[in-house]
């Protein structure tokens, strides 16, 4: 699914017209219209914040190119994983962390 059916996808079932999301996002209409028609393949990340913050979606949720991950990671997962990041741990960190958590509830495994 591109990015322009994703938002038209979350306006619609947020039941928001078109009109009103460009003016709520304060963006062009018309350019909207064309990202949700897939002529504009490519808008700027200032844009995608502007829509994603009316839309109440993060920016991720809408330049995904996986519907599986799509379904999987809520907002929430999302932003924990964000606040992790923004809090300086490390992949390395992370990872280490999910193999102790693993080891404790079955720490015969290793």
């Amino acid at each position: 699914m591109s990015i322009g059916e994703r938002i038209r996808e979350l306006r619609v079932g947020q039941g928001l017209s078109l009109t009103e999301l460009a003016s709520r996002a304060s963006v062009a209409k018309s350019y909207l219209s064309s990202v949700e028609r897939g002529l504009q393949l490519n808008p700027s990340i200032q844009f995608l914040n502007k829509i994603a913050a009316v839309l109440n979606v993060a920016v991720e949720s809408l330049i995904s190119q996986n519907e599986e991950t799509d379904s999987q990671l809520d907002d929430e997962w999302l932003n924990l994983a964000k606040e992790a990041m923004d809090s300086g741990i490390s992949k390395e960190q992370f990872k280490e962390f999910l193999e102790f958590q693993k080891w404790k509830q079955h720490p015969g495994k290793s």
